[in-house]
């Protein structure tokens, strides 16, 4: 076999004369036009909403007088209170649910399935006007020696509104945690036993710690929308954020001026949970992947410190 030899390029036929480095091939982007036209089509309907509200017979200035009004801190307390009680609730009664459901016992299967079902298939609306007029059915709530009263006096509110949410947040959670039990694998189980672990040591040191990086992130998803879920106990006089802005609106007379200080208060305590399940999230990602990815504030010191680097060198 023979190779042609190009005497004056010094190299095999077709190659580049020594010294000369190939043409740097230069790149042309492909232009996205479409991105252009729905950008600009987004900003013109962002423009159009933004000058619509301006436009609108809405006094502004109301929503910064009473931002930090003292009936709204005290709904915002209620509101956050009614949402950690019934989150508590929902978790320890999903966890109760869960394990009763992947139960081998039928009964306590039966129990936990039947629960889920009649809490998931019927409106939490629905669910928390029962409870408050549930006194139609239970005249008196009778403990014994503990404690006895009328079921009028007994079911406040309060009580309307954690048991309505919190037992009906039990079913969701039932789910979610029976999901993140079945996504540990069942070897893990059987090492366990075969190591001499009871059952419940098992579930509580094996099983359960591996399930949380399957159960986190929805669980998150629920405590944002508990918050959320909250304004609906104003139906049964609790008198959280929703239900005071109600009033104040009211009595100022500027009721839409006061649904959109309620919506602001919501949308700043969604963000500060959503950071909140953001850094949990990562926490219990630590055993699922060698290198965290950068959190926001990682990334912004990272550009920062970029753009004060100088071109073609280290800083």
């Amino acid at each position: 076999m023979t190779v042609d030899i190009d005497k004056t390029a010094g190299g095999p036929a077709g190659t580049p004369p020594p010294g000369r480095g190939a043409e740097a091939i230069k790149a042309i982007p492909v232009r996205h036009y479409g991105r252009y036209v729905s950008a600009a089509v987004a900003i013109a309907l962002l423009a159009a909403v933004v000058f619509a509200f301006s436009q609108g017979k809405i006094n502004w200035g109301a929503i910064p007088d009473y931002f930090f009004d003292d009936r709204v801190l005290t709904g915002m307390g209620k509101t956050l209170l009614i949402t950690v009680l019934a989150m508590l609730i929902g978790v320890v009664g999903g966890i109760v649910l869960a394990v009763m459901r992947l139960s081998k016992n039928p009964v306590t299967s039966s129990i936990s399935w039947f629960y889920i079902w009649f809490f998931r298939g019927t409106p939490v609306l629905v669910q928390l006007v029962v409870w408050f007029n549930l006194g139609l059915v239970f005249e008196y709530i009778n403990l014994g020696p503990f404690y006895r009263d009328e079921w009028s006096d007994f079911m406040t509110p309060f009580l309307t509104a954690l048991l309505g949410l919190g037992l009906n947040e039990a079913a969701y959670m039932a789910e979610i945690c029976r999901a993140g039990l079945l996504a540990v694998d069942e070897g893990q189980t059987e090492a366990a036993h075969a190591l001499g672990m009871s059952q419940a040591k098992t579930l509580r040191r094996i099983v359960v710690p591996q399930a949380m990086r399957v159960i986190v992130p929805p669980t998150g998803n629920e405590v944002i929308n508990m918050l959320k879920t909250t304004s609906l106990v104003s139906v049964v006089q609790y008198a959280e954020l929703f239900r005071v802005a109600q009033d104040i609106g009211q009595t100022s007379g500027a009721p839409a001026e006061m649904l959109f200080l309620a919506a602001a208060w919501y949308l700043l305590l969604t963000s500060v949970f959503s950071i909140g399940q953001y850094y949990l999230e990562r926490h219990y990602a630590r055993g699922s992947s060698r290198q965290l990815p950068p959190t926001p504030w990682q990334k912004v010191k990272t550009n920062m410190f970029a753009l004060g680097r100088p071109k073609g060198g280290t800083a």
